[in-house]
C-alpha cells in the first residue's frame, strides 16, 4: 500500500444519488463494491470488493444475530462504531463533526497550521499596508452642502474611488487565501488519516498545484462578475427611474444565480488540489457531488461564514479601539472631513487585528470545504473504505 495520501483520478464510482446502492461497511455486501475513483492508496485495478469482516470465512462460526443481521438474523445489537485513524470517523459527517474536525486539524498540526497561516497573513498584511499607504490615489473629496447633480456626481466618484482602493487589497487576500487553502488541504488529507506532515512535505505537495488553482479561483471570479453585470446591463442602459427599478431587479435575480453557482462549484478546489485534476474536469466533479445536497452544502457553508464573522468581529473590536485611541489624530480627520489618512500607529494595530483573525479564520473554511468534500465522497462513493484501508486498519487490506 502506498504510503501517501495521493487521491487517485476520478473513476467509474457512482456519483448519482445519495450513495444509492453504495455498500457500507456495517451493511450486507454483496462482494463487488465501488470501484473508488479517491484511492488514498494506489488506484483499485478492475472491481474492487470490499473487504471481510473479521472472523468471518471458512470455518468461523455463524455470526450472531443483531443490527443488519442478514437472512438469519433476528435480533437488534448495537450498530458498530465507525473507526476514527484521524481527526473524524470513517462515515458521513454531520454538521458538528464536520467543524470538530477543522478544529481538530488546527489542534493536531498546530506547528504547521501557525506556520503557514501566520506567515501568509504577515506577508499579505504588510503588503496591504504598504499598498494603502504609498500606492492608492486620494479618495475623492466631498462637499457635506452639496445638491442635486453636484451630489450625484460626488457619489458616483466615491464609489469608483472605493471600488479601485479595494482593488489591490482583494487581489493579495486573494493569493494568500490561495496558498493557505493548497496547504492546509494537504494538511487535513493526511490528519484524516492520521499521519503526521510538516509544513515542507505540505508545501512540496501542494506548491505543483498554484498555477491551476489560480486559474479556478479567477475563472469562478470572471464567471461571477459577468453575472453581475448582465444583470445590470438592462437597468444601466434604460436609465431613468424605471431603470433604477431594474437595477435592483437584476442585481437580486443576478446574485441568486452567482450564489447557487458558487455553491455548486464549491468542492472544485479540493477536488483539484486532492484529485489532481484539470480546472474544467474539478469543476464538474464539484458539481457531480453537490448535486442533490445543495441546501446542505449552502447551510454548511453559510454556518461557516457566520461562525468565521463572529470570530473576526470578537478580534476587530479591541484592535479598532486601540488602533483609533493610538492615532486621534486620523480619526478626527475621518469624522469631519472623511479623509482615510490614517497614520502608522492605526495601521499596525488594525494589521495585528486581521493577521490573528486570518490566522484562525482561514484553516477554519478550508478544513470545512475539505472535510465536506471528503464527506460527500464517503456518502456517494463510500470513500470511507479506501481510507481506512489508506490508513492501515484491520481487516480493510485487499492484498492477497
Amino acid at each position: 500500500m502506498n504510503d501517501t495520501p495521493g487521491w487517485a483520478s476520478p473513476g467509474s464510482a457512482p456519483s448519482e444519488g445519495q450513495g444509492a446502492g453504495v455498500p457500507r461497511p456495517s451493511e450486507p455486501i454483496d462482494g463487488s463494491g465501488p470501484a473508488g475513483n479517491w484511492s488514498p492508496t494506489q488506484p483499485p485495478t478492475g472491481q474492487w470488493s470490499p473487504p471481510s469482516a473479521p472472523g468471518t470465512g471458512p470455518g468461523a462460526p455463524p455470526p450472531a444475530p443483531g443490527w443488519g443481521g442478514g437472512p438469519h438474523g433476528s435480533g437488534w445489537r448495537q450498530p458498530p462504531v465507525a473507526a476514527k485513524p484521524g481527526v473524524i470517523p470513517l462515515r458521513p459527517l454531520g454538521v458538528g463533526e464536520i467543524l470538530d474536525g477543522a478544529v481538530s486539524t488546527m489542534r493536531a498540526h498546530w506547528r504547521t497550521v501557525l506556520g503557514i497561516t501566520l506567515a501568509v497573513s504577515v506577508i499579505a498584511q504588510i503588503a496591504t499596508i504598504l499598498v494603502q499607504r504609498y500606492l492608492l490615489p486620494e479618495p475623492a473629496a466631498i462637499d457635506p452642502n452639496a445638491t442635486g447633480s453636484e451630489a450625484l456626481r460626488q457619489s458616483a466618484d466615491t464609489a469608483q474611488s472605493a471600488l479601485v482602493n479595494s482593488v489591490p487589497s482583494l487581489l493579495i487576500t486573494m493569493i494568500a487565501t490561495l496558498i493557505t487553502t493548497s496547504v492546509l488541504t494537504v494538511v487535513i488529507s493526511r490528519s484524516v488519516l492520521g499521519r503526521p506532515v510538516t509544513l515542507s512535505d505540505a508545501w512540496a505537495e501542494a506548491r505543483p498545484r498554484l498555477a491551476q488553482l489560480l486559474g479556478l479561483t479567477l475563472l469562478l471570479a470572471l464567471i461571477s462578475a459577468a453575472i453581475l453585470t448582465v444583470g445590470l446591463l438592462p437597468g444601466m442602459l434604460v436609465g431613468s427611474a424605471a431603470g433604477a427599478g431594474l437595477v435592483v431587479i437584476g442585481l437580486m435575480a443576478a446574485f441568486v444565480v452567482v450564489i447557487w453557482l458558487m455553491v455548486r462549484f464549491c468542492l472544485a478546489a479540493p477536488a483539484l488540489m486532492l484529485e489532481r485534476q484539470s480546472i474544467t474536469t474539478s469543476m464538474r466533479r464539484s458539481a457531480k457531488l453537490v448535486r442533490g445536497a445543495w441546501w446542505r452544502t449552502f447551510g454548511i457553508l453559510a454556518l461557516t461564514w457566520l461562525l468565521t464573522l463572529i470570530v473576526s468581529v470578537i478580534i476587530a473590536i479591541p484592535f479598532s479601539v486601540i488602533a483609533m485611541a493610538m492615532d486621534g489624530g486620523g480619526i478626527g480627520s475621518f469624522l469631519t472631513d472623511g479623509s482615510t489618512d490614517f497614520g502608522w500607529p492605526f495601521l499596525i494595530v488594525s494589521g495585528i487585528g486581521q493577521v490573528i483573525t486570518a490566522t484562525i479564520t482561514y484553516p477554519l473554511s478550508a478544513g470545512v470545504m475539505a472535510l465536506l468534500y471528503i464527506d460527500q465522497r464517503i456518502r456517494r462513493e463510500a470513500l470511507d473504505l479506501e481510507l481506512a484501508r489508506a490508513a492501515g486498519l484491520p481487516g480493510y487490506d485487499t492484498r492477497s
